[in-house]
């Protein structure tokens, strides 16, 4: 997997301090993280698995496709990072 630099001048564009930006990405890049953890649970759980429940070691076709499909996606601090870049994020302070 290739490195791929952020500029943080980038992000300094859409907000004008720095960490706010980092804490705003962080949060939305755990808002994604918990999506795709509850995604995969559902397609996982809709997945037949094997009729003999004795033998949990054996690999199952269908779930190993799922579970290489999800690894192969855009990790959440990056696409959190994206986001934040090309369309903002909308946040706002707690009063």
């Amino acid at each position: 997997m290739a490195l791929k630099p952020v500029d943080l001048n980038k992000i300094k564009e859409r907000v004008p301090n720095l960490y706010e930006a980092v804490v705003v990405a962080a949060r939305n890049a755990r808002r994604i993280n918990d999506e795709q953890k509850l995604e995969f649970n559902t397609l996982l759980s809709s997945v037949i698995s094997g009729e003999d429940d004795e033998f949990e070691d054996k690999i199952n076709p269908e779930q190993l496709k799922l579970a290489i499909e999800f690894e192969k996606r855009e990790k959440p601090h990056l696409k959190s990072l994206e986001e934040l870049i090309n369309k903002g994020i909308e946040y706002r302070y707690k009063s």
